[in-house]
């Protein structure tokens, strides 16, 4: 349990944990809407406040008409189209804003007040490097798509959506480390199981979001082949693109990716609760485990729905969410497995 001095901190960190969760959970409704690319501009204080007046909505409009999401899809949009699409990324960077003063302010306060120790202080350090890399990667994503395509570079989403996940298990690492002061002897192999896990779930986010930035749900809609009886389609590896770049460049190519490292995410989970059946386990080590295997449960069922149905946006973004949910279990398990 954390000592009395470190209840605040814990709170600073836990507040931002909850921040990114709902950074990532726009962001989602952001992409699966398509309204990424409805802010063109990037104003750090001026576009913290919205279009107040018609006139000021009209010039935004105007604006979003230069680039080449309106001219190649979007030219049949009316100002209230544009509001529509333009309500969720405004909210996307508001709130990359408000997260960025609950990290900054609070560690400043806590630094002057000495309530952060040696090692805390470096891995703040890191936490605010993360969160304004961050920000980086999301303009750096945005202009992908203001250039001569209407849609952003798979790659970069990819980089942004993994980067705000990372940035969020060590945030909740940081706080676990305060949380959970003592350490105990360890079993190393059960815990390199875990940090195999930890990777491979990683690299199944990363594929989702190449999934995501292709729109590569929308194809192969059928479950468990991928059409007509078919493991593999052979759309994945065609003679004119290697299948090496079909696997990173192609929708039916990633999808395959995505579909099969789900099998991996759930096998090495159960795994994980296989051999620690009959080892004597703390509770919190215990109740992780078993809070893994229902959200992993729960993520791949998700998954199957979300490819059947098309991508609509509740399953699209619960499916995201959940994601969210089994990498801060890991994280835990992980944790109480660590130290």
């Amino acid at each position: 349990m954390a000592n009395k001095d470190n209840k605040n901190v814990i709170y600073w960190l836990l507040t931002g944990c909850f921040l990114i969760f709902i950074m990532v959970v726009v962001g989602g409704i952001t992409r699966l809407t398509h309204s990424g690319l409805s802010i063109s501009s990037y104003k750090l204080i001026s576009g913290t406040i919205p279009p107040l007046n018609e006139a000021e909505w009209i010039a935004e409009f105007e604006h979003y008409k230069q680039f080449p999401e309106y001219q190649k899809l979007h030219n049949h949009f009316d100002l209230e189209d544009f509001k529509d699409i333009y309500f969720w990324e405004y909210i996307h960077r508001v709130l990359g804003r408000l997260l960025g003063i609950v990290f900054i302010i609070p560690f400043f306060y806590f630094l002057l007040k000495k309530q952060l120790s040696k090692p805390t202080i470096k891995k703040a350090i890191i936490l605010l490097f993360l969160g304004g890399f961050q920000g980086f990667l999301g303009w750096y994503m945005v202009k992908s798509g203001l250039i001569d395509r209407p849609s952003v570079s798979h790659y970069r989403l990819a980089m942004h959506l993994t980067t705000a996940f990372i940035t969020f298990a060590y945030t909740f690492w940081v706080a676990l480390d305060l949380w959970y002061p003592v350490k105990k002897e360890i079993n190393k192999y059960i815990r390199n199981i875990i940090r195999v896990a930890m990777a491979v779930l990683l690299i199944q986010i990363v594929w989702g979001a190449f999934v995501a930035g292709l729109d590569a749900g929308w194809i192969h809609n059928n479950w468990p082949f991928m059409n007509e009886g078919k493991l593999m389609h052979e759309t994945v590896y065609t003679e004119q693109v290697p299948m090496w770049k079909n696997f990173v460049e192609g929708k039916s190519g990633v999808q395959f990716i995505h579909r099969y490292m789900a099998y991996a995410v759930v096998g090495i989970i159960f795994f994980i609760w296989y051999k620690t059946r009959n080892l004597q386990l703390t509770a919190p080590q215990k109740n992780g485990i078993n809070l893994l295997l229902v959200l992993v449960l729960a993520q791949f069922i998700l998954g199957v729905f979300t490819l059947l149905f098309q991508v609509p946006v509740v399953l699209g973004v619960l499916h995201q969410v959940t994601a969210f949910f089994l990498l801060a279990s890991l994280t835990y398990v992980l944790h109480r497995f660590s130290r």
